[in-house]
C-alpha cells in the first residue's frame, strides 16, 4: 500500500498529476487520441510498476471514486443536454441503451463461453460490464478535427451514451447476483428491472422538478452557493433513489435533464461550473484506474482481450445497432457509423470493480481483460472516428449553429416592453427564453443595470438582449406576448 504522505507532498503531488492531464487533453488533440487514454496512460506511468513508482490497490476506494465521478458526470451531461436533441433522438435512443445494451451483453456471452472457456454467467457478467458506450470521447475526437456530425446521429449518441449506463449497472449487479445465488428465479429479475428503472426515472423527475423551484425559492444571498446547492442537490438524489431500491445513476440523470429543461437562477453559470466538475471527476477517475493497475497483469490476458475487443467492435456492437434501430430509419452507412463510434469508456472500467470486490472468483481476471479491452476499443476507435466519418460520408465541416462549433450567427438587440407585455412584473427566469440567449443590460428610469434570473421586468423597460439570429423572432414574440416553446 501506499504510505502516508505529509499534506505539501500530497498537494504537490496531486497538483503534478492533475497539470499533467490538463496539458495531456490540450495534446490528445492534436494527436487525435482521446484524452481519457492519455489520462490512464498518466496514471499507469505513476503507479508502482511505472517511474512515479506510486503503490495504489484499493480497489474499494477506486470502486467508491467511480461511483462518485459517474453522478456528477451523468447529471452535467445531462444538464447541459439540448432539448431538441432529446425530442429527435429519444426512441432509437432508448432502443439503443436498452435493447443495444442487452443484446451486446449476450453475444459477448456467447463468445465468452465459446472460445474463453467462461460460464455462459460469467461471459454475460463480462459482457455487461462491456456493454456501455462513452460519447464524450468521440466529440471531443471530432471537435478537434473540425467534423460535425449530422443532428441526427449526434443526437442519438448524446442521448445513448447518457442513458445507457444505468442499464450496465443493472446488468452487472444481476449478473453477480446471479453468479453468488443461481437459484434466483428470471421472474424476480425482471421486476426487480422493472422497479428499479421506472421508480429511478419517476424519483429523478419528481425531485428535479423539486430542484428547480428549490433554486429559484432560496434567492440566496451568495453567488458562490449555488454551486454548492447543486452539488448537494445531484449526491441527494442519487443517496436517496438507491435507498428506496432505485437505479440511482437513472435517477440523477433524469433530474438533470428536468433541469435542463427548466429554466432556473444561475443557469449558465450552474452549467459551466458542472462541466468543471465533470472534467476533474473524470479526470481523477482515470488517473486512479490508471494507478490501480499493474502492467505485468495486462500481457497474460492480451491474447484473450484482443479477441473479445475484436468481438466487440467488428461484430457485437455492430450486430446490437442494427437490431436496436430496425424499426427506426436508419441507412446503412449510419448504422455503420453509429456501430464504429461505441467506444468503450471508463464505465466498463468502474463496474470491473464490483465483481472483484463482491468475490467472484475470476474477478481480477476480469478486470484485466475489460481494461484490456477499454484501452484497445479507445486506441484504434478513438483514432479513427474522422477516417471512418469520411469514408462512410457522414461527416462535415461545423457550421455556424452546429454544437460542435462556436456559434456564429449572434446579435445584440434592444426589445421594449410594452406596457401590456405579458412578461410585464415577470421574473426573466420565468420566461423560458431560448438557451443561446442572455439579457445583457436592462434600461430603467434613465438607468442601466446588469440584471439576473430574479430580475423583475417592468413595462416600459427596454432590455439589451445578446441572441442568436435564429431565436430574434422567438425572443420578440416571448416579449411581445406570443410565446413559443422552447423545451
Amino acid at each position: 500500500m501506499l504510505e502516508p504522505l505529509g499534506l505539501e507532498s500530497a498537494l504537490l503531488l496531486v497538483a503534478a498529476l492533475l497539470l499533467l492531464s490538463v496539458v495531456a487533453s490540450r495534446a490528445s488533440g492534436r494527436l487525435g487520441v482521446p484524452a481519457l487514454l492519455l489520462f490512464v496512460g498518466i496514471g499507469m506511468l505513476a503507479g508502482s510498476e511505472g517511474p512515479g513508482g506510486i503503490w495504489f490497490d484499493d480497489y474499494a476506494a477506486a470502486q467508491r471514486l467511480g461511483v462518485l465521478a459517474l453522478i456528477y458526470i451523468l447529471f452535467s451531461g445531462a444538464l447541459d443536454t439540448q432539448w431538441r436533441e432529446v425530442r429527435m433522438a429519444w426512441a432509437p435512443a432508448l432502443s439503443l441503451s436498452t435493447v443495444g445494451v442487452l443484446s451486446t451483453a449476450l453475444l459477448v456471452a456467447w463468445f465468452a463461453h465459446a472460445f474463453l472457456a467462461m460460464s455462459l454467467l460469467e461471459g454475460f457478467l463480462l459482457g455487461s460490464i462491456v456493454s456501455s458506450t462513452d460519447a464524450a470521447a468521440v466529440f471531443a475526437v471530432l471537435r478537434a478535427r473540425g467534423l460535425a456530425l449530422p443532428d441526427k446521429l449526434k443526437s442519438v449518441l448524446e442521448v445513448e451514451s447518457g442513458s445507457n449506463d444505468p442499464m450496465a449497472v443493472f446488468l452487472t449487479a444481476t449478473s453477480i447476483q446471479l453468479l453468488s445465488s443461481p437459484e434466483i428465479g428470471m421472474g424476480a429479475l425482471g421486476i426487480a428491472f422493472v422497479r428499479q428503472m421506472a421508480l429511478g426515472a419517476l424519483l429523478g423527475s419528481i425531485l428535479g422538478w423539486l430542484a428547480v423551484r428549490m433554486i429559484n425559492r432560496l434567492r440566496l444571498e451568495y453567488d458562490g452557493l449555488y454551486p454548492v446547492l447543486t452539488l448537494a442537490i445531484a449526491g441527494g438524489i442519487f443517496g436517496l433513489a438507491s435507498r428506496l431500491g432505485a437505479n440511482g445513476f437513472l435517477a440523477v440523470y433524469a433530474a438533470g435533464l428536468v433541469l435542463a429543461k427548466s429554466s432556473f437562477l444561475r443557469k449558465r453559470t450552474l452549467r459551466r461550473f458542472h462541466d468543471g466538475i465533470a472534467w476533474l471527476m473524470q479526470i481523477a477517475m482515470f488517473l486512479t484506474l490508471g494507478l490501480l493497475m499493474f502492467p505485468s497483469q495486462l500481457l497474460p490476458v492480451a491474447g484473450p482481450s484482443l479477441a473479445v475487443a475484436a468481438f466487440l467492435i467488428l461484430v457485437a456492437r455492430p450486430l446490437a445497432v442494427f437490431v436496436s434501430l430496425a424499426p427506426f430509419r436508419f441507412t446503412v452507412r449510419e448504422n455503420l457509423f453509429l456501430s464504429w463510434v461505441g467506444l468503450r469508456g471508463a464505465v466498463p472500467i468502474i463496474l470491473a470493480t464490483f465483481p472483484l470486490l463482491a468475490g467472484v472468483p475470476q474477478g481480477i481476471a476480469i478486470f484485466n481483460l475489460v481494461f484490456f479491452v477499454v484501452l484497445t476499443s479507445v486506441l484504434i476507435q478513438g483514432t479513427t472516428i474522422p477516417l471512418a466519418a469520411r469514408l462512410l460520408g457522414i461527416a462535415g465541416k461545423p457550421d455556424p449553429e452546429s454544437p460542435l462549433a462556436p456559434r456564429g450567427l449572434s446579435d445584440i438587440v434592444t426589445i421594449a416592453l410594452e406596457t401590456d407585455s405579458p412578461a410585464a412584473g415577470q421574473p426573466i427566469v420565468r420566461l423560458s427564453l431560448p438557451d443561446d440567449t442572455l439579457v445583457l443590460l436592462i434600461h430603467r428610469s434613465g438607468e442601466y443595470f446588469v440584471p439576473d434570473g430574479s430580475t423583475i421586468l417592468r413595462a416600459e423597460d427596454r432590455l439589451i438582449v445578446f441572441t442568436s439570429k435564429i431565436s430574434i423572432d422567438g425572443v420578440r414574440a416571448t416579449l411581445a406576448g406570443d410565446r413559443p416553446s422552447y423545451s
